[in-house]
Protein backbone atom coordinates (compact mmCIF):
# COMPACT_ATOMS: atom_id res chain seq x y z
CA UNK A 1 0.00 0.00 0.00
CA UNK A 2 1.68 3.47 -0.58
CA UNK A 3 -0.12 7.20 -0.84
CA UNK A 4 1.41 9.97 -2.69
CA UNK A 5 0.50 13.62 -1.55
CA UNK A 6 0.72 16.82 -3.19
CA UNK A 7 -0.72 20.38 -2.64
CA UNK A 8 -1.44 22.62 -4.58
CA UNK A 9 -3.22 25.49 -3.24
CA UNK A 10 -6.00 28.33 -4.38
CA UNK A 11 -5.80 31.82 -3.45
CA UNK A 12 -8.67 32.85 -0.97
CA UNK A 13 -11.51 35.06 -1.36
CA UNK A 14 -10.90 39.10 -0.50
CA UNK A 15 -13.49 38.98 2.20
CA UNK A 16 -16.55 37.08 3.94
CA UNK A 17 -19.80 38.10 2.47
CA UNK A 18 -22.19 39.88 4.42
CA UNK A 19 -24.35 37.08 4.21
CA UNK A 20 -22.91 35.89 7.47
CA UNK A 21 -24.32 38.85 9.15
CA UNK A 22 -27.69 37.52 8.69
CA UNK A 23 -29.55 36.47 11.81
CA UNK A 24 -31.36 33.41 13.04
CA UNK A 25 -33.99 32.35 10.51
CA UNK A 26 -37.98 32.58 12.42
CA UNK A 27 -39.57 29.73 13.53
CA UNK A 28 -40.99 27.33 10.66
CA UNK A 29 -44.10 26.00 9.69
CA UNK A 30 -45.25 22.43 10.39
CA UNK A 31 -45.23 20.16 7.22
CA UNK A 32 -45.57 16.49 6.09
CA UNK A 33 -45.28 14.10 8.71
CA UNK A 34 -43.74 10.11 8.44
CA UNK A 35 -42.32 7.12 10.23
CA UNK A 36 -39.38 4.98 10.15
CA UNK A 37 -39.46 1.38 9.48
CA UNK A 38 -36.05 0.40 10.52
CA UNK A 39 -33.67 1.40 13.03
CA UNK A 40 -30.08 0.54 13.55
CA UNK A 41 -28.35 -0.50 16.84
CA UNK A 42 -27.27 1.80 18.65
CA UNK A 43 -23.26 3.40 18.22
CA UNK A 44 -21.32 1.95 21.24
CA UNK A 45 -20.59 5.38 22.84
CA UNK A 46 -23.05 7.07 24.87
CA UNK A 47 -23.64 10.93 24.39
CA UNK A 48 -23.19 13.12 20.57
CA UNK A 49 -21.30 10.14 18.83
CA UNK A 50 -23.60 9.22 16.05
CA UNK A 51 -23.28 11.90 13.19
CA UNK A 52 -23.66 10.97 9.66
CA UNK A 53 -24.28 7.71 6.99
CA UNK A 54 -23.61 6.93 3.35
CA UNK A 55 -26.02 4.52 1.70
CA UNK A 56 -23.69 1.99 -0.26
CA UNK A 57 -26.34 0.06 -3.04
CA UNK A 58 -24.90 -4.08 -3.38
CA UNK A 59 -24.22 -4.01 -6.89
CA UNK A 60 -25.84 -7.11 -7.77
CA UNK A 61 -28.07 -7.81 -4.48
CA UNK A 62 -30.32 -4.68 -3.71
CA UNK A 63 -31.40 -6.26 -0.59
CA UNK A 64 -27.84 -7.04 0.55
CA UNK A 65 -27.19 -2.99 0.24
CA UNK A 66 -25.54 -1.48 3.37
CA UNK A 67 -25.47 1.92 5.52
CA UNK A 68 -21.96 3.44 6.69
CA UNK A 69 -22.37 5.54 9.61
CA UNK A 70 -20.49 7.03 12.02
CA UNK A 71 -19.62 6.99 15.98
CA UNK A 72 -17.41 10.00 16.13
CA UNK A 73 -16.08 9.26 19.91
CA UNK A 74 -13.91 6.16 18.06
CA UNK A 75 -15.86 3.80 15.66
CA UNK A 76 -16.99 3.66 11.85
CA UNK A 77 -20.11 0.95 11.46
CA UNK A 78 -21.74 -1.05 9.11
CA UNK A 79 -25.48 -1.57 8.94
CA UNK A 80 -27.59 -4.02 6.75
CA UNK A 81 -30.93 -2.98 5.80
CA UNK A 82 -32.36 -4.65 8.52
CA UNK A 83 -30.52 -2.20 11.52
CA UNK A 84 -28.37 -4.60 12.43
CA UNK A 85 -24.57 -3.91 12.93
CA UNK A 86 -22.46 -6.46 10.64
CA UNK A 87 -19.24 -4.17 11.65
CA UNK A 88 -17.49 -2.68 13.52
CA UNK A 89 -14.40 -0.77 13.23
CA UNK A 90 -12.93 0.77 15.99
CA UNK A 91 -10.14 3.85 15.93
CA UNK A 92 -12.04 6.08 13.40
CA UNK A 93 -13.30 9.11 14.93
CA UNK A 94 -15.15 10.12 12.09
CA UNK A 95 -16.97 12.90 11.92
CA UNK A 96 -18.82 12.66 8.39
CA UNK A 97 -18.67 9.65 5.50
CA UNK A 98 -19.49 9.31 2.12
CA UNK A 99 -18.52 6.76 -0.33
CA UNK A 100 -18.46 6.03 -4.12
CA UNK A 101 -18.90 2.96 -5.97
CA UNK A 102 -16.51 0.38 -3.35
CA UNK A 103 -14.80 3.68 -1.91
CA UNK A 104 -15.81 4.69 1.64
CA UNK A 105 -13.92 7.63 3.00
CA UNK A 106 -14.49 8.98 6.51
CA UNK A 107 -13.31 12.38 8.13
CA UNK A 108 -11.79 11.78 11.15
CA UNK A 109 -12.52 14.21 13.63
CA UNK A 110 -9.26 15.85 15.29
CA UNK A 111 -11.72 17.81 18.01
CA UNK A 112 -13.15 14.11 18.81
CA UNK A 113 -9.84 12.45 19.53
CA UNK A 114 -8.90 11.37 15.66
CA UNK A 115 -6.40 12.81 13.35
CA UNK A 116 -8.08 14.91 11.11
CA UNK A 117 -7.36 13.17 8.35
CA UNK A 118 -9.48 11.04 5.66
CA UNK A 119 -9.97 7.88 6.49
CA UNK A 120 -9.79 5.89 2.60
CA UNK A 121 -11.55 2.24 2.61
CA UNK A 122 -12.63 0.02 0.22
CA UNK A 123 -15.61 -1.70 0.82
CA UNK A 124 -16.06 -5.63 -0.49
CA UNK A 125 -18.94 -6.55 -2.26
CA UNK A 126 -19.33 -10.33 -0.98
CA UNK A 127 -18.93 -9.88 2.71
CA UNK A 128 -20.19 -6.34 2.56
CA UNK A 129 -17.12 -4.94 5.07
CA UNK A 130 -14.92 -2.22 5.25
CA UNK A 131 -10.96 -2.76 4.81
CA UNK A 132 -8.77 0.37 5.26
CA UNK A 133 -6.12 1.54 2.51
CA UNK A 134 -4.90 4.62 3.98
CA UNK A 135 -4.78 7.86 6.22
CA UNK A 136 -4.67 10.91 4.09
CA UNK A 137 -3.69 14.03 5.70
CA UNK A 138 -5.41 16.79 4.74
CA UNK A 139 -4.77 20.29 4.39
CA UNK A 140 -7.62 21.30 6.44
CA UNK A 141 -8.75 19.66 9.58
CA UNK A 142 -11.51 17.42 8.38
CA UNK A 143 -14.71 17.40 10.25
CA UNK A 144 -17.32 17.13 7.53
CA UNK A 145 -16.73 15.29 4.28
CA UNK A 146 -18.43 14.29 0.89
CA UNK A 147 -17.28 12.99 -2.24
CA UNK A 148 -17.58 13.40 -6.24
CA UNK A 149 -17.37 11.79 -9.33
CA UNK A 150 -17.31 13.74 -11.88
CA UNK A 151 -19.26 12.99 -15.20
CA UNK A 152 -16.58 15.41 -16.89
CA UNK A 153 -13.36 13.18 -16.01
CA UNK A 154 -14.69 10.29 -14.42
CA UNK A 155 -11.61 11.32 -11.62
CA UNK A 156 -12.97 11.18 -7.95
CA UNK A 157 -12.73 14.31 -5.54
CA UNK A 158 -13.15 14.36 -1.86
CA UNK A 159 -14.25 17.36 0.19
CA UNK A 160 -12.98 17.73 3.55
CA UNK A 161 -14.02 20.72 5.19
CA UNK A 162 -13.87 22.39 8.82
CA UNK A 163 -15.31 24.33 11.67
CA UNK A 164 -12.87 27.13 10.74
CA UNK A 165 -14.53 27.40 7.60
CA UNK A 166 -11.99 26.18 5.24
CA UNK A 167 -12.85 23.81 2.34
CA UNK A 168 -10.28 22.04 0.43
CA UNK A 169 -10.72 19.42 -2.46
CA UNK A 170 -8.70 16.53 -2.98
CA UNK A 171 -8.14 14.11 -6.06
CA UNK A 172 -8.11 10.62 -5.01
CA UNK A 173 -6.90 7.75 -7.49
CA UNK A 174 -7.40 3.85 -5.59
CA UNK A 175 -5.77 1.33 -8.08
CA UNK A 176 -5.20 -1.72 -6.24
CA UNK A 177 -4.79 -1.36 -2.62
CA UNK A 178 -2.45 1.98 -3.55
CA UNK A 179 -4.17 5.63 -3.13
CA UNK A 180 -2.21 8.56 -4.53
CA UNK A 181 -4.52 11.70 -2.94
CA UNK A 182 -3.45 15.25 -4.79
CA UNK A 183 -4.70 18.53 -3.35
CA UNK A 184 -6.37 20.60 -6.16
CA UNK A 185 -8.28 23.69 -4.31
CA UNK A 186 -8.30 25.14 -0.93
CA UNK A 187 -10.78 28.30 0.07
CA UNK A 188 -12.40 29.99 3.09
CA UNK A 189 -16.73 29.73 2.68
CA UNK A 190 -16.54 32.31 6.04
CA UNK A 191 -17.48 30.68 9.06
CA UNK A 192 -18.01 27.05 10.34
CA UNK A 193 -19.23 24.50 7.64
CA UNK A 194 -19.75 20.65 7.79
CA UNK A 195 -22.67 19.26 5.92
CA UNK A 196 -22.23 18.95 1.98
CA UNK A 197 -23.15 17.57 -0.99
CA UNK A 198 -21.67 16.77 -4.48
CA UNK A 199 -24.11 16.18 -7.43
CA UNK A 200 -22.40 13.59 -9.83
CA UNK A 201 -24.90 14.91 -12.18
CA UNK A 202 -25.43 18.42 -12.39
CA UNK A 203 -21.07 18.94 -11.12
CA UNK A 204 -22.52 21.51 -8.02
CA UNK A 205 -21.50 21.62 -4.46
CA UNK A 206 -23.98 21.90 -1.78
CA UNK A 207 -21.97 23.27 1.59
CA UNK A 208 -23.93 23.66 4.74
CA UNK A 209 -22.42 27.29 6.64
CA UNK A 210 -24.02 25.85 9.72
CA UNK A 211 -25.59 29.39 11.12
CA UNK A 212 -25.47 31.31 7.44
CA UNK A 213 -27.57 28.39 5.28
CA UNK A 214 -26.77 26.24 2.23
CA UNK A 215 -24.27 27.63 -1.12
CA UNK A 216 -23.73 26.51 -3.99
CA UNK A 217 -21.08 25.97 -5.87
CA UNK A 218 -19.13 24.44 -9.11
CA UNK A 219 -17.74 20.99 -7.76
CA UNK A 220 -15.05 21.03 -10.70
CA UNK A 221 -11.50 21.84 -9.32
CA UNK A 222 -11.74 24.69 -11.46
CA UNK A 223 -14.53 26.19 -10.86
CA UNK A 224 -13.25 28.67 -8.94
CA UNK A 225 -15.19 30.37 -5.47
CA UNK A 226 -18.41 31.61 -6.93
CA UNK A 227 -21.18 30.84 -5.45
CA UNK A 228 -25.09 31.21 -4.99
CA UNK A 229 -27.56 30.84 -2.26
CA UNK A 230 -29.79 27.64 -2.09
CA UNK A 231 -31.64 28.77 1.16
CA UNK A 232 -30.61 30.37 4.84
CA UNK A 233 -31.48 30.79 8.34
CA UNK A 234 -32.09 34.44 7.94
CA UNK A 235 -34.99 36.04 7.12
CA UNK A 236 -37.14 34.73 4.16
CA UNK A 237 -35.27 31.60 5.08
CA UNK A 238 -36.09 28.00 5.40
CA UNK A 239 -33.53 26.53 7.53
CA UNK A 240 -33.38 27.01 11.48
CA UNK A 241 -29.53 26.66 12.51
CA UNK A 242 -27.91 24.22 12.41
CA UNK A 243 -27.71 23.61 8.88
CA UNK A 244 -26.17 19.87 9.11
CA UNK A 245 -26.73 17.40 6.64
CA UNK A 246 -27.52 17.97 2.64
CA UNK A 247 -28.27 14.98 0.54
CA UNK A 248 -30.48 14.35 -2.98
CA UNK A 249 -32.46 11.82 -4.30
CA UNK A 250 -34.66 11.63 -7.45
CA UNK A 251 -35.60 14.93 -8.70
CA UNK A 252 -35.13 16.47 -4.47
CA UNK A 253 -32.84 17.49 -2.75
CA UNK A 254 -32.87 17.45 1.34
CA UNK A 255 -31.68 19.17 3.94
CA UNK A 256 -31.53 18.88 7.39
CA UNK A 257 -32.68 21.78 9.83
CA UNK A 258 -31.87 20.99 13.05
CA UNK A 259 -33.04 23.44 14.86
CA UNK A 260 -36.18 22.51 14.18
CA UNK A 261 -36.03 18.85 14.14
CA UNK A 262 -37.23 18.47 10.38
CA UNK A 263 -35.82 18.38 7.19
CA UNK A 264 -36.23 20.82 4.15
CA UNK A 265 -37.17 19.85 0.41
CA UNK A 266 -36.23 21.70 -3.03
CA UNK A 267 -36.30 20.75 -6.55
CA UNK A 268 -32.49 19.19 -7.60
CA UNK A 269 -33.18 21.27 -10.75
CA UNK A 270 -34.33 24.72 -10.35
CA UNK A 271 -33.94 25.05 -6.54
CA UNK A 272 -37.07 25.49 -5.73
CA UNK A 273 -38.32 25.40 -2.01
CA UNK A 274 -40.94 23.09 -2.00
CA UNK A 275 -41.45 22.28 1.67
CA UNK A 276 -40.57 20.55 4.63
CA UNK A 277 -41.20 17.06 6.80
CA UNK A 278 -40.15 15.44 9.53
CA UNK A 279 -39.65 12.11 10.84
CA UNK A 280 -41.81 11.42 13.52
CA UNK A 281 -42.34 8.27 16.34
CA UNK A 282 -44.17 5.29 14.82
CA UNK A 283 -44.92 1.48 15.76
CA UNK A 284 -41.31 0.38 13.96
CA UNK A 285 -39.33 3.35 15.15
CA UNK A 286 -39.41 6.38 16.97
CA UNK A 287 -38.63 9.65 15.67
CA UNK A 288 -35.41 11.69 14.26
CA UNK A 289 -34.62 14.76 16.75
CA UNK A 290 -31.30 17.37 16.46
CA UNK A 291 -30.61 15.60 13.68
CA UNK A 292 -26.73 15.73 11.86
CA UNK A 293 -26.38 13.72 8.97
CA UNK A 294 -28.63 12.17 6.33
CA UNK A 295 -28.26 10.09 3.03
CA UNK A 296 -31.00 9.07 0.72
CA UNK A 297 -30.90 7.01 -2.74
CA UNK A 298 -33.92 6.03 -5.07
CA UNK A 299 -32.30 3.05 -6.05
CA UNK A 300 -33.93 -0.24 -5.33
CA UNK A 301 -32.97 -1.60 -1.99
CA UNK A 302 -34.55 -4.97 -1.90
CA UNK A 303 -38.18 -5.96 -0.68
CA UNK A 304 -38.03 -3.50 2.35
CA UNK A 305 -37.27 -0.29 0.46
CA UNK A 306 -37.91 -0.94 -3.41
CA UNK A 307 -38.01 2.75 -4.17
CA UNK A 308 -35.47 3.87 -1.91
CA UNK A 309 -34.72 5.31 1.14
CA UNK A 310 -34.13 8.01 3.48
CA UNK A 311 -31.63 7.62 6.36
CA UNK A 312 -31.59 10.12 8.97
CA UNK A 313 -29.44 10.34 12.33
CA UNK A 314 -31.15 10.58 15.92
CA UNK A 315 -30.13 12.79 18.19
CA UNK A 316 -31.81 11.82 20.74
CA UNK A 317 -32.67 8.12 20.44
CA UNK A 318 -35.93 6.53 22.52
CA UNK A 319 -39.28 6.56 22.69
CA UNK A 320 -41.21 10.10 24.62
CA UNK A 321 -39.94 10.48 27.94
CA UNK A 322 -36.80 7.77 27.37
CA UNK A 323 -33.37 8.42 26.03
CA UNK A 324 -30.54 5.70 24.71
CA UNK A 325 -27.36 5.87 22.87
CA UNK A 326 -28.10 7.61 19.40
CA UNK A 327 -28.40 5.93 15.98
CA UNK A 328 -30.06 5.85 12.64
CA UNK A 329 -33.54 5.74 11.47
CA UNK A 330 -34.82 4.20 8.15
CA UNK A 331 -37.43 6.25 5.66
CA UNK A 332 -38.92 4.76 2.62
CA UNK A 333 -38.19 7.39 0.53
CA UNK A 334 -41.90 7.34 -1.10
CA UNK A 335 -43.16 8.56 2.09
CA UNK A 336 -41.45 11.44 1.68
CA UNK A 337 -41.40 12.15 -1.95
CA UNK A 338 -45.48 11.36 -2.14
CA UNK A 339 -45.69 14.51 -0.28
CA UNK A 340 -43.64 16.71 -2.68
CA UNK A 341 -45.29 15.98 -6.33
Amino acid sequence: MSVTVSVRRAALPAAVLAALLIPSAPAQAAGASVTATVETAPVSHSGDAADDPAIWVHPTDPAKSVVVATDKKGALEVYDMTGARIQRISGDYGNNVDLRGNIVVSADDEAAGGNGAMHVYRIDPGTRKLTLLKDVPTEVTAHGICLYSSPVSGRLYAFPNSTSGRVEQWELAVSGNSVTATSVRLWDAGSAVEGCYADDTTGKLYLGEEDVGVWIYGAEPTAGTGRSRLDSTGSGGHITADTEGITAAGNRIFVSSQGSNDFTVYDRTSHAYLGRFSVANGTAADDCEDTDGIDATAADLGPAFPQGVFVCQDGSNGSPGTSGNQNFKFVPLQRITANFG
